[in-house]
C-alpha cells in the first residue's frame, strides 16, 4: 500500500523527543500513562493533528478504513525478545516507551480510545504480534505461521473496531505481508438473500489456542451471525462453521462467504520498521501472508506493537460496567 503519510526525519525526531518526555510505564499504570500523553496536547505538532483529522474524515466519509503511516517515531533501542516469553522479556528489557506513547497519542488524536482484555497479557493495552515458541505453526497471531482471513478475537463477544500495528522489528530479507479486505468488497460478492441468512445467528467460531491457554472459559463462541451492522463481518476462515441445528441455507450462505473472500479486492502492505498500519477490524478481514522466508529464525524475530481500539468514545461507553478493576477499556472477560 502507498503510505497515507510519511514523516520526514525532522518530524519523526521532533515527535520522538516530545514523546520521550512522557513519564510513566504503561505496563505498570496505563491510566497514568494515558493521562500523561494527553498532557502534552498543546505541544503536539500541527502536522500531526492535521494528519489524524484527515484519517478521521476518510473513515467517516467511507473513503478508506485502512491507512499506512511511514517513518513513525519508535524507541531508540528496540530489544530482541525471547521467543519463549516475549512479554516477560519486554518487561525486563524495554525501559523506554516512545512507541507506546506514539500509539496512545495517535488513538487519542483520532478519537478511538484503546481497549484491552483482562485475561490476555496481564491486561496490557499494548500487546505484541511476535512469535512464541510453543505456538510454532499454529493459527494464532502469536505464531510464526501464516494467518487466514479473520477478525482479531473473532470468537470473543467484544471485538475491537480498529487495529494498529507498529513495526518495531521487521526483517526486510523476509517477505511478509498483511492483507486487508474491506467489508464493502465482500458485500459486492454476496446476494441480498445470502446476506440475509448471514445476518442470522447460525454460526459458531472456536477460540484460538492462545485464548484457550490464557482463559479456560474461552473454548467456542456463542451462536452468532457472520454479517452485522452495515458491513461488519465476524468470520475466521476455515474455522467459523454452521451451528448445531442451523437450517440448510446457513451452509449455502457460508459457502458463498468463502467464495466472496476469494473474489474480493485485496489491499496488501509489507511493514517496515517504523510503519504504522491501521485498519478496521470488524468492517473487514485481514490475514498474514508469508511470501518468501529465507531465514526462519530471522523471520521469527518480527515484532509488531499492537493496540485494539474502539470506533469512538460512544462505543466504549456502551461497555461501561464491564471494565476490569474499573479501568476504562480493560474488559473483564
Amino acid at each position: 500500500m502507498k503510505p497515507f503519510y510519511a514523516f520526514s526525519d525532522e518530524q519523526r525526531d521532533g515527535l520522538r523527543e516530545l514523546l520521550e518526555t512522557v513519564p510513566g510505564n504503561p505496563y505498570e499504570d496505563y491510566v497514568a500513562f494515558s493521562r500523561a500523553v494527553a498532557g502534552i496536547g498543546e505541544r503536539i505538532p500541527e502536522f500531526f493533528r492535521d494528519m489524524c483529522s484527515r484519517i478521521r474524515r476518510e473513515r467517516e466519509s467511507g473513503v478508506s478504513d485502512v491507512h499506512v503511516l511511514r517513518n513513525c517515531p519508535v524507541d531508540a533501542v528496540v530489544p530482541e525478545l525471547s521467543p519463549d516469553d516475549p512479554v516477560g522479556d519486554k518487561y525486563a528489557k524495554k525501559h523506554t516507551f516512545v512507541a507506546e506513547a506514539f500509539l496512545e497519542l495517535f488513538c487519542q488524536a483520532t478519537g478511538t480510545p484503546l481497549m484491552a482484555y483482562g485475561s490476555r497479557n496481564n491486561g496490557d493495552f499494548f500487546t505484541d504480534v511476535v512469535a512464541i515458541s510453543r505456538y510454532h505453526g499454529m493459527q494464532t497471531g502469536f505464531s510464526d505461521s501464516e494467518l487466514v482471513f479473520h477478525n482479531d478475537r473473532t470468537a470473543h463477544w467484544a471485538r475491537a473496531d480498529f487495529i494498529c500495528l507498529l513495526g518495531m522489528r521487521c526483517p526486510q530479507e523476509e517477505v511478509i505481508y498483511t492483507t486487508f479486505v474491506d467489508g464493502r468488497s465482500l458485500l459486492a460478492h454476496l446476494t441480498p438473500d445470502q446476506q440475509e441468512v448471514l445476518r442470522k445467528p447460525y454460526y459458531v467460531t472456536p477460540f484460538d489456542v492462545f485464548s484457550r491457554d490464557t482463559n479456560s472459559r474461552q473454548v467456542v463462541s456463542e451462536d452468532h451471525p457472520i454479517l452485522e451492522n452495515d458491513r461488519s463481518f465476524r468470520y475466521l476462515e476455515t474455522c467459523t462453521t454452521v451451528a448445531h441445528g442451523a437450517p440448510p441455507e446457513a451452509k449455502d450462505a457460508l459457502i458463498a462467504m468463502k467464495d466472496a473472500v476469494v473474489k474480493a479486492t485485496k489491499q496488501r502492505h509489507r511493514l517496515f520498521d517504523g510503519d504504522l498500519l491501521v485498519f478496521a477490524n470488524q468492517d473487514g478481514l485481514h490475514s498474514r501472508d508469508r511470501i518468501e522466508i529465507n531465514d526462519t529464525a530471522r523471520a521469527a524475530t518480527r515484532w509488531l506493537l499492537k493496540t485494539y481500539a474502539f470506533r469512538d468514545h460512544a462505543a466504549a461507553d456502551r461497555l461501561d460496567g464491564r471494565w476490569l478493576g474499573g479501568v476504562r477499556g480493560r474488559i473483564a472477560d
